[in-house]
């Protein structure tokens, strides 16, 4: 095969065979193809699109370019959870323990924070001590020990993805459903997974912003999935506005800590607890979603999920005092508040500026090379529909630095727009797919 063809084949409108895209791909993983050629492909398959054959052959090639893990020897259903984004999105740390201590493994493999949006691997590793990087051998003795475990990509894992994002972060062609769904399937199928639910945001503060986009994206994914021969169930929510009332990465580990030791927060323990009735109904624990749901309520209930969440940070070298201990962990040394300036009903909500707040406060990264400060975020408390007073406070902020303080007022405050006449909450979880 050669190259400039395939190049040429994909900018002439022209679909191609799966033997040509494992060409590109493992040509280029192996650094025999440069990135401008590669880059010229991706910017041809963006342009034109991919159908549904080349996005699983994408996937395949991607996949296979590293260690597929084979979970076989370890008895039980396996399952994960994967979530596109968004603001106080911290739902993996509730779901993964409420999931194992009802009998399913959980295999999770995570990302870190990504633009305005948090990271599971940053929000547990502002544990201290909180080991993400474990290799595959401590993953596997991890999930046979307590039913689940919690890491970052390996070097071993999808080697083609990483190169490839890269690329496609610096050429503009990351927004591309193939792509998107190759990426996104090719390190859940390397987990060694039977099955796998989708929470696909849609809203202000997601990367799909339009249903119709999380719609397709959801509908890429499953097609993928079941290409692959696994179970899949997929979740539309809401991103509107936060998730819960946290957001930054200590700051959404005391969140997940309130609801798996049973406190209601609205939207987050809903999401929560639907994903997490979506993987026992996969993994046939229950018969239908809403069953899966009550199991899923009964481990918060029984305090299972609750010690299964302490097991798995112990088991991966956490320090369980402040686990146990919340309200003693380290405070940020600046705190500000926004508070409203009238009574009206909160109507609308740009949950990306308040992404990008936090991100300013430091819960997040401009640049690859910025540290994340573990303290820093924001706690924001009313919802779409809510009625303020005058005076309420709307938020409290927390940095480090006293300077972003008032940066993150003015995001949070051009976020908001108001309504002197009743506003209706927004559906949570608008549709479910399979």
């Amino acid at each position: 095969m050669n190259t400039i063809e395939l190049i040429t084949k994909k900018r002439d409108k022209k679909s191609l065979a799966p033997g040509e895209i494992e060409f590109l791909v493992t040509n280029y993983t192996n650094r025999k193809i440069p990135d401008y050629q590669f880059s010229a492909f991706l910017m041809a398959a963006f342009i034109n699109g991919m159908n549904k054959r080349e996005t699983s052959a994408l996937t395949k090639s991607m996949l296979h370019s590293g260690k597929v893990l084979d979970l076989s020897n370890i008895p039980g259903y396996k399952a994960d959870k994967h979530s596109t984004g968004g603001v106080g999105d911290k739902t993996s740390l509730i779901i993964a323990p409420i999931v194992a201590a009802a009998g399913v493994n959980v295999p999770m493999i995570s990302g870190r924070g990504l633009g305005h949006t948090g990271g599971t691997l940053d929000k547990l590793e502002s544990i201290p001590g909180f080991k993400t990087n474990l290799n595959l051998t401590q993953y596997l003795n991890a999930l046979k020990k307590h039913g689940a475990v919690l890491i970052g990509q390996t070097k071993d894992i999808a080697p083609a993805d990483k190169l490839i994002y890269a690329l496609r972060d610096v050429t503009a062609t990351v927004e591309s459903i193939p792509f998107i769904t190759a990426s996104i399937m090719s390190k859940k199928l390397a987990e060694g997974i039977d099955g796998l639910v989708l929470d696909v945001k849609t809203g202000s503060g997601a990367f799909m912003q339009k249903l119709s986009g999380a719609e397709s994206l959801a509908n890429s994914l499953i097609n993928t999935a079941k290409n692959f021969k696994k179970e899949v169930m997929a979740f539309i929510t809401d991103m509107n506005q936060p998730l819960g009332n946290y957001i930054g990465n200590w700051l959404e580990v005391y969140e997940s800590i309130k609801v798996l030791q049973g406190q209601y927060v609205y939207g987050l323990s809903e999401v929560s607890l639907n994903l997490a009735g979506g993987m026992l109904l996969l993994a046939k624990k229950v018969k239908s979603l809403k069953e899966g749901i009550e199991l899923a309520e009964n481990t918060i209930k029984s305090g299972a999920a609750f010690d299964k969440f302490l097991q798995i940070v112990k088991q991966q070298k956490g320090n369980d005092f402040f686990i146990k201990n919340p309200d003693k962990y380290p405070k940020a040394k600046f705190s500000g508040t926004v508070k409203a300036g009238k009574t009206a009903y909160l109507k609308k909500i740009n949950t990306f500026s308040i992404g990008m707040a936090a991100l300013e406060l430091g819960a997040g990264r401009k640049t690859k090379k910025d540290i994340i400060d573990p303290k820093a975020g924001i706690i924001f408390y009313p919802k779409i529909g809510d009625k303020l007073k005058k005076g309420t406070v709307i938020a409290e902020l927390y940095s480090d630095n006293k300077d972003k303080i008032d940066t993150a007022k003015s995001l949070i405050l051009n976020a908001l727009s108001f309504s002197n006449s009743k506003v209706n909450k927004p559906k949570l979880i608008k549709k479910i797919l399979k």
